[in-house]
C-alpha cells in the first residue's frame, strides 16, 4: 500500500535566507542618463568637504569625546532618553574640552543631527560618519546635508508663534532656497518675503483655508519694522516676516547662506546642496514614475515596478521635495494600510531617510503590523549586516513577516515567485512552517495559503497547504 503521507524529502526546504520585501518586476534596461554637472563655479567635492569639516569641527570634537566617554553600556549619556545630555555629562565634557556647558550642548546637538553621534536610550556611540570623517569626503558632505535638512531642529523657532504658521514656513522654505540658488547671487530679503507669502497662500489654498468674518488689523511686527519690510496686506501673513528672519538665521547658522545689508546669499555649500536636491527632483520627474507631487501611498505604488536603484532615486527625489518629518509620518501611515507590498516599500524609503527617521521608527515597535519591519530597519541602521538583520526577530515575528511578505507576492507577483518565497521561511520543513503559520494569527493567512496551494506544482504539498488553509478558516487545529 502506498502511503498518502507526503514524503519528507519533498517537503524539506532549503537553508533559511534573510527575509525581504516582495520581489519587484524587472523592467527592461533603459539608457542611463548622463551624470549632471554642477553649476559653473561650484567648488570641487574635496573643497566642499573641507568647508563642511570646518563648519562641523566643534561637533566632530564633541563626538570624538563621546566616543571615549559615552560608550554603549555606560549610563549618564542622556538625561531623558531623547538625546539630551545630562547636566553632569555636559559639565564633564566642558571641563575636559575647555568649553562652556552651553557650547557642549550646542555642539552635541549638531553632532547628533549630522550623524556623528547616535543615541540609543541612555547611551551614545559614534556614528559611522565619524569613523570616516578624515578620509571620506562623501561621508562629510552627507553629514552636512543631514544638518542642512534639519535646520529647523538645529535652531528651534522663537516662542510666541503659532505652530501651524511655523510648519507653513518650514514647508515653503525649499522653494525660497531654490529661488536663491537659481538667482546665483544676493537676493533682497523683501523679495524673499514676497515669495514666502505667495507660497504660504498656495499651501493654505490647497487646504481650503478661507477666512470668515471680519479680520482684525494686526500690529506691525517689530522684526518687520526693523528690517524695513512692508506690512503684509493679508493679516494672516503678518507673522511670516519674523519667521522668515528666524529661518534665514537658522540656515545661516548651519552654513547654508549668509545675510547682510537686507540681502541673503547662498554659500557654496548651500548652493551645492540645493542644486543636488533640485537635480534629484528633475531626475525623478523624467522617470517613468514621476511621483514627486504624489502622496506617499501613490508614490510607493509607482515605485513598485522599478528596479531597486531607480526606486531609491525616486524615494530621494520625493523626500527632497518635502520636510523630513512630514515625509516620515506619511510613509508610516502608508505602511499601516492593508497592502503588504506598500509596507515593505515604505520601509525601503525610510532606509533612504536614515537617522532622522529613527525616533518615529522606534515609536511603531508597539504596533504588531509594523514591528518586524521596524526591528529590521533599526538593526540595519545600527550597523548590523543586512544579511544578518533577520536574526533580531523572534521566531513568531519572522513567521508573521513571512506571511505578510507572501501576501505582497500573492497580490502583486506571479505564481513562481510565491513558490520561491518558501525558501525564505525560517522553518526547515513545510509541515513546521504550516504549524507556525496557523498559530501566528496574521489576517491574510488563509488567502496566502490558498494562493500557495494553487501555485505549487507538487500535488502532495499543495494538498497539505490547502488543509492548513481550511483549518485556519474553520478555527481547527
Amino acid at each position: 500500500m502506498t502511503s498518502r503521507i507526503p514524503r519528507d524529502s519533498r517537503l524539506r526546504l532549503v537553508r533559511p535566507r534573510p527575509l525581504a520585501a516582495a520581489p519587484r518586476a524587472m523592467n527592461q534596461r533603459r539608457a542611463r542618463r548622463p551624470a549632471p554637472r554642477p553649476p559653473e563655479g561650484t567648488p570641487a567635492p574635496s573643497e566642499l568637504a573641507g568647508m563642511a569639516r570646518s563648519r562641523l569641527a566643534g561637533a566632530a570634537r564633541v563626538a570624538r569625546w563621546a566616543d571615549t566617554a559615552l560608550r554603549p553600556g555606560r549610563t549618564g549619556g542622556t538625561s531623558d532618553g531623547k538625546a539630551t545630555l545630562a547636566d553632569a555629562t555636559a559639565e564633564r565634557a566642558a571641563r575636559e574640552l575647555g568649553l562652556t556647558p552651553a557650547q557642549v550642548r550646542a555642539d552635541w546637538d549638531t553632532a547628533r543631527l549630522a550623524g556623528l553621534v547616535e543615541v540609543h536610550g541612555d547611551s551614545a556611540r559614534p556614528g559611522w560618519r565619524l569613523r570616516a570623517w578624515d578620509r571620506d569626503d562623501s561621508a562629510v558632505l552627507r553629514g552636512w546635508v543631514a544638518l542642512f535638512d534639519a535646520w529647523s531642529l538645529a535652531h528651534p523657532e522663537p516662542a510666541g508663534h503659532e505652530p501651524a504658521a511655523v510648519a507653513e514656513v518650514v514647508s515653503a522654505m525649499p522653494q525660497v532656497l531654490s529661488f536663491l540658488q537659481l538667482s546665483a547671487g544676493p537676493v533682497p530679503v523683501e523679495q524673499l518675503l514676497d515669495l514666502l507669502q505667495q507660497r504660504v497662500r498656495e499651501l493654505r489654498t490647497e487646504r481650503c483655508e478661507v477666512p470668515y468674518g471680519p479680520q482684525r488689523e494686526p500690529a506691525r511686527p517689530a522684526t518687520a519694522a526693523a528690517t524695513g519690510l512692508e506690512q503684509p496686506a493679508d493679516p494672516a501673513d503678518a507673522e511670516l516676516a519674523p519667521l522668515l528672519d528666524w529661518a534665514l538665521h537658522a540656515l545661516s547658522c548651519v552654513g547654508a547662506l549668509t545675510c547682510g545689508d537686507g540681502q541673503a546669499t547662498l554659500t557654496p555649500l548651500g548652493s551645492w546642496a540645493v542644486w543636488v536636491k533640485l537635480e534629484q527632483i528633475c531626475v525623478a520627474a523624467q522617470s517613468p514614475a514621476g511621483n514627486i507631487e504624489a502622496a506617499a501611498e501613490d508614490m510607493l505604488r509607482g515605485c513598485a515596478q522599478l528596479r531597486p536603484n531607480a526606486a531609491r532615486a525616486e524615494y530621494r527625489a520625493w523626500l527632497a521635495a518635502r520636510p523630513v518629518g512630514s515625509a516620515v509620518t506619511e510613509l508610516l501611515d502608508a505602511a499601516r494600510g492593508d497592502d503588504a507590498l506598500l509596507r515593505g516599500l515604505a520601509f525601503e524609503a525610510l532606509r533612504v531617510v536614515g537617522a532622522p527617521a529613527e525616533p518615529d521608527v522606534r515609536a511603531v515597535l508597539t504596533e504588531p503590523t509594523l514591528r518586524p519591519y521596524a526591528l529590521l530597519w533599526l538593526a540595519e541602521h545600527e550597523g548590523t549586516d543586512p544579511e544578518d538583520a533577520h536574526e533580531v526577530l523572534t521566531r513568531e515575528e519572522a513567521t508573521w513577516l513571512w506571511v505578510d511578505t507572501a501576501a505582497a507576492v500573492a497580490d502583486h507577483g506571479e505564481a513562481p515567485m510565491l513558490v520561491r518565497h518558501l525558501e525564505s521561511a525560517v522553518q526547515p520543513t513545510v509541515p513546521a512552517l504550516l504549524d507556525e503559520v496557523r498559530a501566528v494569527g496574521h489576517p491574510r493567512t488563509v488567502q496566502v495559503l490558498v494562493a500557495l496551494a494553487a501555485a505549487h506544482p507538487d500535488p502532495a504539498l499543495a494538498k497539505a497547504v490547502r488543509r492548513a488553509a481550511f483549518q485556519v478558516h474553520t478555527g481547527g487545529s
